[in-house]
């Protein structure tokens, strides 16, 4: 079984773990570039931000210490506004030799609902998408039939040739495996 981002922090910390990287940047990539493009209107903008941050995340997470009480994302975000600060403050004084004039930009509030919320959606897709190819279709179909779509346990018996105990128990399977990944992710 996969290991949990928990887990895959901890990965992160060895030396020689890009298979740990790339899991990391598949999972991360949406939510940062979402990050990103609250800050900046410009696609280009956004990518260059993510590319910064992810240079400031292979030097600082073989060190980080995950601590539930304060949630990695917590962390992540603050890194990722800082960085833009930072950016931000480079073009000013850029601007004072001669370079292209700062459009003034600021963070979204922490206590922003909207921004809570797409992170649980961006996290939750990004993870139903790595985890899909770790089921047979059949699991996979019978749970998103009965949460995605709503329907009965015997209906999607029915279509997918299951019993309705066969269905019930494929739900529980992907929906516990997705409580395994999300586990530290939502803060």
């Amino acid at each position: 079984m996969p290991v949990t981002p928990v887990s895959l922090l901890g990965r992160l910390r060895e030396s020689g773990q890009g298979a740990a990287w790339d899991e990391f940047v598949e999972l991360y990539s949406p939510l940062l570039y979402f990050w990103a493009r609250r800050f900046s209107h410009q696609d280009a903008d956004a990518a260059d931000l993510v590319q910064e941050v992810f240079a400031i995340l292979v030097r600082k997470l073989p060190e980080f210490e995950y601590d539930p009480a304060k949630g990695f994302r917590s962390w992540l975000r603050i890194v990722t506004t800082n960085k833009w600060r930072e950016i931000l403050r480079k073009r000013a004084r850029d601007v004072s030799t001669g370079g292209l004039p700062v459009v003034e930009l600021r963070a979204p509030p922490d206590e922003d609902p909207f921004w809570e919320n797409e992170h649980r959606q961006l996290l939750t897709r990004r993870l139903l998408e790595i985890m899909q190819a770790e089921f047979q279709p059949s699991t996979w179909q019978a749970c998103w039939k009965s949460i995605v779509e709503s329907r009965s346990a015997a209906d999607v018996g029915v279509e997918l040739n299951l019993t309705e105990g066969a269905v019930r128990a494929a739900k529980f399977r992907v929906l516990n495996r997705l409580r395994e990944e999300i586990d530290g992710l939502i803060d």
